[in-house]
């Protein structure tokens, strides 16, 4: 009887070991390349997905939801086994999460969450901590003054932590009446001309009486130094964004920004490949080592360090990286 047993269970175990195929198709379905970094994003991400004997299958929405949303069904058609997802919307993406589950397809998202929906694994930054970076940062320069907030859109999760982020660290400074936040407005994209839209509504409004703003990410940061020169206000005003992108690292060496902040993205895109291949192959895979709410379930999810790149540390951080 026990050898039948074993012998059921083997068979069982070789089974599904079959199932898993060797090549595995993984789906990579990017918002954007509204700004450089994704596509460093995608290229570290392939990269990885090949060098584990997958087939990379990319996709890019050019911030059509509609059209994100499509580019999903077709991968799903064309045999994707797992879709790895950089969200135009939120709510259409979580439509996307649907439709892979009922083909038993798992879905990764990657860099920004989808909320109200069973999704499967998140992988980013600690975006609460991006925003208390960039605060910390400039907080050190000017602890007294007037700030702006420039956050990014209001349909990406992202702009929502990095907000709750920021004011975890100014809010002490507006309590004790040491920083007034007189701007406060979010954008309708991650891009220049949306920070340079929001900087000049915020020079007009204070008459050219600013000590610092905080940008949603490095593009609207390109865009508010934009207005900032036009006023010949530049080096005056102190400036935060994130990415990391290398025009803007050239803008702080230039000393016309003050910080960003450095996302690990290879080590950011190679987890989030190593996770799609064992999920499309049925392995084990590590232990994630927090969850986060979406607002349907506690999404396991697998947050990378960031770190602040100022002039002083150029050469370490990103450079040292690779990006």
């Amino acid at each position: 009887m026990k050898t039948t047993i074993f012998s059921f269970v083997l068979l069982v175990g070789l089974s599904l070991a079959g199932c898993a195929p060797k090549h595995p198709k993984v789906g990579l379905l990017i918002h954007s390349y509204d700004a450089p970094r994704w596509q460093n994003d995608e290229r570290y991400f392939t990269e990885a997905v090949k060098t584990l004997e997958g087939i990379p299958m990319v996709r890019v929405a050019d911030n059509n939801a509609e059209k994100q949303l499509s580019q999903a069904k077709e991968l799903i058609k064309r045999g994707a086994m797992v879709l790895v997802v950089i969200p135009v919307d939120q709510s259409t993406a979580a439509q996307i999460v649907t439709l892979a589950h009922k083909k038993d397809i798992r879905v990764i998202a990657y860099d920004r969450l989808i909320n109200n929906c069973r999704l499967d694994y998140y992988v980013s930054t600690d975006n609460i901590r991006v925003g208390e970076i960039q605060a910390q940062y400039l907080t050190k320069i000017k602890p007294k003054g007037s700030y702006a907030i420039l956050g990014g859109p209001p349909n990406d999760n992202n702009s929502r932590m990095l907000y709750i982020g920021q004011m975890n660290i100014l809010q002490p400074y507006v309590e004790r009446e040491e920083i007034n936040i007189v701007f406060r407005q979010f954008a309708n994209s991650w891009t220049p001309e949306e920070g340079y839209r929001l900087a000049v509504a915020c020079l007009e409004e204070t008459k050219n009486k600013l000590d610092a703003i905080i940008c949603g990410n490095d593009a609207m940061a390109i865009g508010a130094i934009k207005a900032l020169k036009e006023r010949g206000l530049l080096k005056s005003v102190v400036i935060a964004g994130q990415d990391a992108d290398m025009k803007n690292i050239q803008e702080i060496i230039a000393g016309n920004q003050s910080v960003t902040v450095f996302k690990r993205i290879k080590t950011m895109a190679t987890t989030a490949a190593e996770i799609a291949i064992h999920l499309a192959k049925r392995e084990p895979i590590d232990p994630y080592l927090s969850t986060i709410s979406n607002g349907e379930r506690l999404v396991p999810s697998y947050l990378v360090d960031a770190v602040a790149v100022h002039e002083g540390n150029v050469e370490m951080t990103v450079i040292a990286e690779g990006n």
